[in-house]
């Protein structure tokens, strides 16, 4: 080639982009595609761990959301401490929106609760995992609930909290009533910070925590609720399942005040008993003490107070003191009054409640002991007015309360009766008083019961008149005469009682008869008595006659 061809030749740059860069960025557009098409395509894996693996099989214990499969337990390890389990789940794609922070897991297995036996189609199907999904951020690392959560996210109603002295018998699961009818249930409980309370959480449901305001009251009705006031026995109980499990009642007073306060800021004091709630509705109380002389066995602490059977306070303190100077006792009981439970019918009375008590204490307002019950024995302090009685106070300047005056109480007054009857009536000599009735009965029973003929005691009758007559004429016949008649009315009168002893029948109308033939036997008994009296005075009087007698004696 000649100089000439080669000058002729000239070389340029280029400046672009080179063609051969295409092709690596074509693969790896390409290869981002296909990493995005992998991973879109790839179902959601997520970590939970719970306590312990029992019923969870690796690549069959299945994940389910209102019964429906939505994933699957792909692995199962222990955690890095072994302190734990943790399980690799597999979501079906589209589950992706489950996954956030405030999902909760747990295992379904038979078990017995306070609800009752849940998961017994799992003795057939085997254990699975159910999943309630919440809100939050998305997270893939869960821990698992060791027991079935008692509410889920699509359950309505609202939670509260309560606090009380003690838990008694609540649970977890305990029922929560209205009217009786089933409201909620107790969530769970804790220790307050004070280390004197629990907190109790708890979830009423729709539509019953619509009722639930800050002016609702809340009291416990767990177990059995026995108790021995001056009323008798009291057995109280809300349910069965409430016997067993433990339960909480609550009420929502009528009221005018709004609050505006939501119910789950609130926290609600759980009353232990609901008569506790009406005793701590009355602020003012007033203190006294009565002085009691007799007995106070069945009186107790508690015990109530009434005036007119309305309780209006209780009885705090019953003490015992013992006075060395005339060696004697009495019996202090300190009592605690609530005047609001009285409605003063006139609003504009600026009288205060000792004043009014004074002037009924002039009036005759006096306390006694009553029994409550005679099944128990129970006493209770009854106030009533009782006008004329006298006022007894001991006035005792060391005891910083009034003294309100006592009577003795009428189970007491009547036992103190009977003691002065049984006494007197010691002092009467029974034995004699019985002997003495025994014969009078006796002899009536004798004279009554006798069996007679009426016939024969009207012949007897008869005779006695016949012998009446013949003695009342003795001085007007002669011996010989007065002897015959007497020995045939004795003959007579022989053959009478012969017959009544032999012939009585024994439905004879005895009293009547019986009765006559006493009087004549006593007008009889005169006579002969008349008769023997002459015989002594004057003994001729049978030969001569009365009047011839007193004419022989004067010649």
């Amino acid at each position: 080639m000649s100089e000439q061809q080669i000058e002729s030749v000239s070389v340029s740059t280029y400046s672009g982009p080179s063609i051969v860069w295409l092709v690596p960025l074509i693969t790896a557009l390409v290869g981002g595609w296909l990493v995005f098409r992998t991973l879109s395509d790839q179902a959601p894996i997520a970590t939970i761990s719970f306590q312990t693996a029992e019923g969870i099989e690796a690549g069959k214990t299945k994940i389910k959301y209102k019964s429906v499969d939505i994933g699957l337990v792909g692995e199962v390890s222990f955690a890095s401490d072994f302190e734990s389990v943790v399980l690799t789940a597999k979501f079906n794609q589209g589950m992706e929106d489950f996954l956030r922070r405030n999902t909760r897991f747990w295992v379904v297995r038979p078990q017995l609760s306070v609800q009752g036996v849940s998961g017994l189609s799992t003795l057939v199907s085997g254990s699975y995992i159910e999943i309630d999904p919440g809100p939050g951020s998305p997270q893939s690392h869960f821990v698992g609930m060791e027991e079935m959560p008692l509410i889920t996210t699509d359950d309505a109603g609202t939670r509260i909290t309560l606090i009380t002295s003690s838990l008694g018998s609540i649970a977890r699961g305990s029922p929560i009533y209205y009217q009786g009818i089933l409201a909620g249930e107790a969530l769970g409980y804790e220790l307050a910070s004070d280390a004197n309370s629990v907190y109790i959480h708890a979830f009423v449901r729709d539509p019953f925590d619509q009722l639930v305001r800050g002016n609702s009251q809340f009291w416990n009705v767990s177990g059995l609720d026995v108790s021995l006031t001056a009323n008798g026995v009291e057995v109280r109980t809300a349910s069965v399942q409430s016997l067993l499990f433990g339960g909480i009642a609550f009420e929502t007073p009528a009221s005018l005040e709004v609050s505006a306060a939501s119910v789950e800021d609130l926290i609600f004091t759980l009353h232990d008993r609901y008569d506790d709630i009406q005793d701590k509705t009355f602020v003012r109380k007033l203190q006294f003490v009565m002085y009691f002389t007799g007995s106070v066995r069945g009186l107790s602490p508690g015990a109530p107070v009434e005036f007119k059977g309305i309780k209006i306070g209780q009885v705090l303190d019953i003490r015992l003191e013992f006075d060395n100077e005339d060696t004697s006792f009495r019996i202090p009981v300190l009592v605690e009054l609530e005047p609001d439970r009285i409605i003063d019918r006139n609003p504009d009375n600026v009288v205060s409640p000792q004043q009014t008590l004074a002037t009924l204490v002039d009036k005759g307002l006096r306390a006694r002991l009553q029994t409550g019950s005679l099944l128990t024995g129970q006493l209770f302090v009854e106030l009533n007015l009782y006008p004329g009685s006298p006022i007894n106070l001991v006035a005792d300047e060391d005891v910083p309360y009034p003294e309100l005056p006592t009577i003795v109480g009428a189970f007491e007054a009547i036992s103190q009766s009977i003691t002065a009857f049984i006494s007197k009536l010691e002092e009467v000599d029974i034995d004699a008083m019985g002997d003495n009735i025994v014969g009078i009965l006796e002899g009536t029973n004798e004279l009554v019961n006798k069996p007679q003929h009426e016939e024969t005691v009207t012949d007897l009758q008869a005779s006695f008149r016949s012998f009446r007559n013949i003695l009342g004429n003795v001085e007007e016949t002669n011996l010989d005469q007065t002897l015959a008649a007497a020995r045939n009315v004795l003959v007579d009168l022989d053959k009478t009682l012969d017959m009544v002893n032999d012939v009585l029948e024994p439905n004879a109308p005895l009293q009547y008869n019986v009765i006559k033939v006493t009087s004549e036997l006593e007008e009889t008994a005169r006579s002969i008595r008349s008769l023997v009296e002459t015989l002594e005075r004057r003994p001729n009087s049978l030969i001569f006659g009365r009047g011839n007698a007193e004419e022989g004696g004067t010649q």
